[in-house]
């Protein structure tokens, strides 16, 4: 796994602290970007929206399921997830939603 930072010592001193934590982050691969770190953080400001009300995420597991289901809905949005097979083309959004859940 890669992880993109921008300049701030804090932040990559954490990530290099990781492995130490748990294990499952010791081939993690720390990067510095202060460009690349901006395109990502535009991306993500539908999602800090969502999640600023609830005050974060609390486990970490929790966190995962929600990032994975917004960036399947931002997939179904742009039109990169093949709804084809789904047999839902033109249907409202609520019936493709469930389709995409279901398959």
């Amino acid at each position: 796994m890669s992880i993109t930072l921008d300049g701030y010592a804090a932040s990559h001193r954490t990530v290099r602290e990781l492995p130490a934590q748990n294990p499952r982050w010791k081939d993690t691969r720390l990067r510095s970007s202060k460009y690349l770190n901006n395109m990502i953080e535009q991306d993500h400001r539908g999602v800090k929206s969502r999640i600023n009300p609830m005050l974060g995420f609390k486990v970490f597991d929790r966190a995962a399921v929600t990032i994975a289901g917004v960036e399947l809905l931002h997939r179904v949005r742009k039109g990169q997830f093949n709804l084809g097979r789904l047999l839902v083309r033109g249907q409202a959004a609520p019936a493709i939603w469930h389709a995409v859940l279901s398959a």
